[in-house]
This record gives C-alpha cells, structure tokens and sequence, in this order.
C-alpha cells in the first residue's frame, strides 16, 4: 500500500487548475490523509504554464520532493515541464481527443491513460467539468475512493446550486468508471484513509486567521501578489468581530490608515509584498518616531523591481533590516511553517504594542500559498493571550504628567517604553510628530533632547532583548559536526532532509531561526561545529552575512533563487556535496 503520494494537474492559467487542486487536496485531508501543496503559476491571468501539486500521506509530510506518480496533463507542456519528476510507472491522464494533445507520446516506462475528458464532461452537462473528470480518474488510479469528493466539491460548487454539484460529482464519477471499464490499468496504488480530522489552510489564511485573534480590528492594503490572500481571508471575516478591511488606492495609502487607525487605539495591520515595503518606508519611519505600535506583512517574492510575482524568493531579508532613511528600531519576525504563521502574527502585534514600535512579519511565497493540514487544537483562538502593553487607565495619568499637567507620551522611561494613552482618555491629550520632539511630542532641534530621544527608542529593542524569548527551533543531532541553519519557510524542507541524510549515515544539526530582529546569538552553536552551512533563497546569502557578522566565522552557502522552492531531496544533495566540501565557503549555486 502507498503511502507518499505526489499528484499533479498542469495546463494554461485560467484553466481552472488552482481550484481543482484544492478540491483534491480538501478530499484528501477529510479522508484523513496529510497534505503538503505547491503552486507554479504565471503572472498572467490567461496563458502560461499553471500547476498545483499535492503531495499526500497518512504520516505528517512538510515538503514537496522530486517525484510525481500521478500526473493530470491539460497541455503537452505539463508533460514536458515535469519530466525531471515524472518516472517508470508513473502515470499520465491526458484527453487524447483533444486535437493539442492527439500526438502526445508519453516517455518510455511511464503509463499513459488516455481518457476523453470534454466529451465525458460533456455527458454529465458541460465541457467546463472536464477537470472533474480527471479528477474522478485520478482517484481511482490512486486507489482512492471517488466519493471522498464529494464533500470538497459541496465547498467549491454550493453557492451555484444543487443541480452544479450534482453534475461535478456525475462528472468525477464518469472518470473513474472510464478508467475501471474502458483500460487496462491495473491498480498500483493504495490511499489508505483515516478517521483523523483536518484542516487544511495556507501561510495567509494562517496570518489572516492570527489576527483576528490577536484582537486586529483594522486592516488596510492594496492588491498585490502573493500578500492579497490576507486580505482576503478578513474581508467578511473581521467584521464580525467589530472590524474593518479597506481596500486603498496605493500602498501609501494602506500604511497611513493602518497608521491612522493605530493612533486611534485600534490593533491595526497592513500587508504586501517587496515593491509595496519600498513604497511605505517613509511612513516606516513615522511609525517608528511617533511610536505608534503597527504590524506590516511583508510577503516576499521575487524581486528587484517588478521581478517575478507569481515565485519564491527570500530578498528582502536586508530591506526590512535596514529599510528606510535614517535608524529606525524594529522587530522583524519570519515564520517558519505555516503553523508558526498563526504563532508569530500573534506575537507581532503583543511586540507593537509592548514595544510601541513597527513589527516587520515576514513570510514568502512558499509559506503564503502552500497549503498544508494540521489538526484543527493547532489553532486555539481562545488561548491567545493579549498583551497591550503601557496602555495607562485614568486613575493612572497623574503620574505621567509633568509640572503642568501636561501627559508625557514620549516620556524617557528606563526601559525606553512610553505609557501610551488612548484618545479620549482624560487629562491624557498630547501630540505626537513626526519631527523629533521632547517627552511632549513638541518638535524640538536641542541636542540634548535628540540624543535622548533616540537613545530612548534605541534601548526598546535592548530590553526586548532581555524580556522576550527570541530563540531558535532545533532539529537533528545536537552533537553533530555538520550545523545546518535556516530561516523562513526552508524549514519543512529541511527538516525532511534530516531523515534523507541519516539514512545515507550523515548527522546534522538544524537551527530554523523565526526572529530577525533581534535573533539569537548563535555563536557559540557555530564554534561547536566543524561545518556550518546557511540555507536561504536569495542570491548573496543575506542570512548568511549577519550570521558571519554576529559569529566572526566564515560559513558555507546553500542558495537558491530560480523562483522555486528547495525540495527535501534537493537539499539533502546539497547539504552532503557542501559536507564533501564540493563548494568553497562564498560559493553561490546559481
């Protein structure tokens, strides 16, 4: 019986292969079975090469690898573009009646199943449903049964009434009765189901989901890929709990609202991608001088410029660090899984508010539109713990004021956090610019007054330093030479890699590193080992370089920024060559 089972549909963008992905994937996780998603798709509404991938197992699987054993080719090119995955006895479900698919020649050791999916789509009330048809076929190739479907096909088609449903599941059924009667195909796969329950959702609906629960009540962002499913998963959502999402007309807009609500006392958020981040670093910065607590998403793709929206990339690691004019005190987090995305977005906007300062929550691509199980007590919204920080009651604003009764919002505690008063609370009303300003809020140029204002923000950090636990998640051996570190979504990979090179006698010891700013000090883990290798995509190394500037040790370089994701097996193959010391301490893979 199977029990790792990679599936894929491929074809043209608008061809309907995201949905029928995820109607795949939603009927695997009822049936019980743990799935882990990967999307390729062009940046183009219509045209260029889409495929949705799912990778399925009854034990928990946290990467994709390079193997399909199923594939479900709309076009000849989905054959083509996966070849490097496809292998003997897989098998490949086209519609040979198609006149861009009669000649296809499937490779040498594979099993072509020839299966006419318009007309049987057709039969079941409308070419549209072909992809349903697939779906049935495949189903049954996988040894699956064709009525777990059912359930994920009421999610996608309930709203357009019962008798669409009723076709698509006529239409999945039509496929798998097709395969049964009408070839020869001997079943070789198993899906074995069971009674565990699932959810199933991706790094933005994590994200979107988080804060909520945080108590966000105001989101403001503008459209942009691969951030929008954040906003999305709040739109109709937050509104119940007495928020509000506004669609801006620009990134600059989006910030400043955020901002606006903010200071008005709302847990407020905003999100978007590399060009937006460029597009709302001088507001960064207000928020940062005006100590305005706000979280900002930053879902990283490929850049510079316009570069690739639609892939994976991890560049934009030293733009948050070091983003905008002068030096602004930050948090910047980076979610490790799609788990940890809940994790960490709770704890950005804990951070903004205690710290009073701007929170960087970094995810990627990857992370954002990967969609992966996890049993639904993974996401406990009534634990979450709320923590608003130097919010001061009435009864408490005395203390705060100075000889005239004037409040202190900017006042230069020892810990560098101000009490923060909400508008309308009495005797409390202050100011706030954004040019420098004494503990009033008052503009100011006097040098002594600047140099305490800054030092004031500068030390938020140091005692976030001292108060919170910004450490790292570690995998692997703890007495292994060889020191493997991440940060970002590289850690599923990974840490499936770990069990690849173990079977082929090699230990490693894995650090997966969720904090940014601040991050840990891992100097002495890199003393202790005889091999240290930092995995990240980008081109330079990013990562890398603070972790040579913290540690004053050359490390090794494991990159990648062809706009796809590491794979387990891919890593597992580059960590040993690294091991082997087939590449020298800078050297970039390209």
């Amino acid at each position: 019986m199977v029990n790792d089972l990679n599936w894929a549909i491929g074809g043209e963008a608008g061809d309907g292969i995201d949905s029928t992905g995820k109607i795949f994937a939603r009927a695997l996780s009822r049936a019980g079975r743990h799935v882990f998603t990967s999307k390729d798709f062009a940046s183009r509404i219509r045209g260029g090469y889409t495929a949705y991938k799912v990778r399925t197992a009854v034990e928990r699987v946290e990467s994709v690898v390079d193997r399909l054993d199923i594939l479900i080719a709309l076009t000849e090119r989905t054959i083509d573009e996966n070849l490097d995955e496809l292998k003997e006895g897989s098998v490949i479900i086209y519609d040979g009646e198609q006149t861009t698919m009669a000649d296809v020649e499937v490779p040498e050791g594979m099993i072509g199943l020839e299966i006419p999916l318009n007309s049987l789509a057709e039969k079941a009330g409308g070419a549209i449903m072909r992809n349903v048809v697939a779906l049935g076929a495949a189903s049954e190739v996988a040894g699956f049964p064709v009525e777990y479907l059912d359930e994920a096909l009421v999610k996608r088609f309930g709203e357009k009434g019962e008798a669409i449903v009723s076709n698509n599941r006529e239409a999945a059924r039509l496929g798998r009765d097709f395969v049964r009667e009408e070839t020869d195909y001997s079943e070789e796969f198993s899906l074995e189901t069971t009674d565990e329950d699932y959810v199933l959702l991706n790094g933005d609906e994590a994200i979107g989901m988080a804060a909520i629960a945080a108590g966000c009540r105001f989101y403001a962002g503008y459209p942009i890929t691969p951030a929008t499913d954040i906003m999305e998963y709040l739109t109709g959502r937050i509104e119940a709990f007495g928020g509000a999402v506004v669609q801006a007309e620009d990134e600059l807009s989006a910030i400043n609202m955020a901002l606006g609500a903010a200071r008005a006392g709302a847990r407020a958020m905003t999100a978007t991608s590399g060009p937006g981040i460029d597009l709302m670093s001088e507001t960064f910065g207000l928020v940062a001088t005006s100590e305005t607590p706000l979280v900002i998403a930053n879902v990283m793709r490929s850049g510079p410029s316009t570069g690739m929206p639609t892939k994976q990339e991890q560049g934009d690691l030293n733009a948050m660090l070091y983003g905008g004019h002068g030096e602004i005190p930050r948090f910047v987090l980076a979610p490790t899984t799609i788990g940890e995305c809940f994790d960490r977005t709770v704890e950005a906007f804990n951070l903004a508010e205690k710290y009073q300062l701007p929170v960087y929550l970094t995810a990627d691509l990857a992370l954002a539109v990967t969609e992966q199980t996890y049993s639904p007590e993974r996401f406990d919204m009534e634990s979450v713990e709320i923590d608003r920080g130097k919010v001061v009651d009435p009864d408490e604003v005395e203390e705060w004021l100075d000889e005239k009764g004037r409040f202190k919002a900017h006042a230069a505690t020892e810990d560098g956090v101000s009490p923060r008063a909400l508008p309308g609370t009495p005797d409390a009303a202050h100011m706030t610019t954004g040019l420098e300003h004494d503990e009033l809020g008052r503009r100011t140029e006097e040098e002594d007054v600047r140099v305490e204002q800054v030092q004031k923000r500068q030390r938020k950090v140091d005692t976030a330093r001292d108060r919170e636990d910004f450490d790292y998640r570690e995998f692997g051996d703890g007495d292994a030479e060889t020191l493997v570190i991440s940060w970002g979504s590289n850690e599923g990979a990974m840490r499936e890699a770990l069990g690849m090179l173990d079977d082929r006698g090699i230990d490693v010891r894995f650090l997966s590193v969720p904090y940014i700013y601040p991050r840990p000090d891992l100097t002495d883990e890199v003393e202790a080992a005889e091999n240290v290798i930092v995995v990240e995509c980008n081109a330079t190394g990013q990562f890398a370089d603070l972790i040579e500037h913290d540690t004053l040790t050359r490390v090794q370089r494991v990159t990648k920024y062809t706009g796809v994701r590491f794979k387990a097996d891919e890593l597992a193959d580059e960590i040993e060559g690294a091991i082997a010391g087939e590449r020298a301490p800078q050297e970039v893979k390209r």
